[in-house]
């Protein structure tokens, strides 16, 4: 279903928020925005069961834009914010936005046990392998050899992945797109919101102004149009060596399993816990 970006415009934006947003003309944070409308539209979920968190950088800027229950939270603390939103009330569709410095670097201990608890919530890490809105310094995610305003003679450090530490943590969804491929991003969203646990979407974001311009990648289109070209698929990645992956994007969904729902087996507790107190 093709569904009008004036519709959502209308229906989803925040429109007493000053506008046109912060974000640099070409980032990528827009497009992310635009699939996670397009997903919760499919979903026909009502807005005042949404609740959105974010945390600290270009990212968090996301939910004031927009029209649902939000939180603009702490630095690398969007998830634990989310959490606490999720227990107090499971009926809520919770999805917290990050970045990948402010996930897995200050909140890297929180998404690491937010993955190992199996929280019933959606969490969307934009990756740009790096510190976008607080100076251009390297994240968890800055490739090795990169500059960075940390690292201006080259970085040293070498890059984890997100969603391959998502699925070691436990996460029960985990999937990975990039910008440039806006159609499958957001057929990945609504997926992670539908399942059922911790679902993970790590989406491969452009920061041609902090990043990009540093590592002569060129501008915002360049950066979006090389990622069709280090993009493939789960089924082809399959067949290929790990020589042969070096370099590459790989994308669509990692993991997708079935398991215990923290909330619903703390339920389980209190209601265990409510029986013994009857008998005392």
């Amino acid at each position: 279903m093709t569904i009008p970006a004036q519709a959502l415009r209308h229906e989803y934006l925040r429109h007493n928020k000053t506008f046109p947003h912060v974000w640099c003309p070409g980032c990528g944070n827009g497009i992310v925005m635009g699939a996670l409308l397009r997903a919760i539209k499919r979903l026909d979920v009502s807005k005042d069961e949404m609740v959105l968190a974010s945390g600290i950088g270009c990212s968090g800027r996301m939910p004031t834009y927009l029209d649902f229950n939000t939180l603009h939270t702490t630095h690398g603390r969007a998830l634990t914010f989310a959490t606490g939103v999720k227990l107090a009330n499971p009926a809520l569709n919770v999805v917290a936005i990050m970045g990948d410095g402010d996930a897995t670097a200050i909140g890297g201990n929180h998404f690491i046990h937010a993955a190992r608890r199996n929280l019933n919530l959606t969490a969307i890490i934009i990756n740009n392998s790096i510190y976008g809105m607080t100076g251009g310094q390297y994240s968890p995610t800055t490739p090795f050899g990169s500059q960075s305003t940390t690292s201006v003679y080259g970085h040293i450090e070498h890059a984890f992945s997100i969603s391959e530490l998502a699925v070691t943590a436990g996460a029960s969804f985990v999937a990975r797109a990039t910008v440039y491929h806006a159609d499958l991003l957001d057929k990945l969203l609504e997926k992670a919101m539908l399942k059922r646990g911790f679902a993970v979407v790590e989406v491969i974001s452009n920061c041609h102004v902090q990043y990009g311009k540093r590592n002569k990648l060129g501008n915002a289109v360049d950066m979006i149009k090389s990622y069709k070209d280090q993009a493939i698929t789960v089924a082809k990645a399959k067949k290929m060596t790990p020589e042969e992956r070096e370099g590459k994007i790989t994308i669509g969904i990692l993991e997708d399993r079935d398991m215990p729902i923290s909330t619903e087996e703390y339920r389980k507790v209190q209601e265990r816990a409510a029986k013994l107190k009857e008998k005392a």
